[in-house]
């Protein structure tokens, strides 16, 4: 006989926060990156302060080159109720130091990722493989 009640006592995942200013780059790779290699009960959420209404072409693009598709993802403006929840909140460097979301979060831990805005699809790639690196450290010490 099934457990009516199993998935009410199935603990919440804990989030990871990726947030940076616009939420159009570094923050959804590492998002994309994350549930690709997040272990059991984790999942990813990212958000910026001032978000811009679309992905950078050239994120979609170097992340679909290693198989992860970040197209339904969408910029979104951070919220408390995101920080509150949040079991880590990682800044991922700032391009605006007034709009710098590590202004607004405590214990925030700082990646300080080049901003792949207005780079070559290269100079992208270069930045995904750190993320990717990044992404990767952070899973194996959850």
């Amino acid at each position: 006989m099934r457990d009516n009640n199993y998935a009410s006592e199935m603990p919440e995942p804990k989030k990871i926060l990726f947030v940076c200013v616009e939420n159009a780059g570094r923050s959804q790779m590492a998002e994309g990156f994350f549930r690709k290699y997040a272990p059991a009960g984790f999942e990813s959420e990212s958000a910026g302060t001032q978000p811009i209404n679309a992905i950078n072409p050239f994120a979609i693009q170097a992340m679909a080159e290693v198989g992860i598709d970040i197209t339904t993802q969408i910029p979104k403006t951070i919220t408390n109720s995101m920080i509150d929840n949040a079991a880590y909140v990682i800044n991922m460097g700032c391009m605006d130091k007034q709009s710098c979301p590590a202004l607004f979060v405590n214990d925030v831990i700082d990646w300080a990722i080049e901003d792949p805005k207005g780079k070559s699809l290269d100079s992208v790639r270069k930045i995904r493989d750190t993320i990717q690196q990044k992404v990767q450290e952070l899973c194996r010490n959850l």
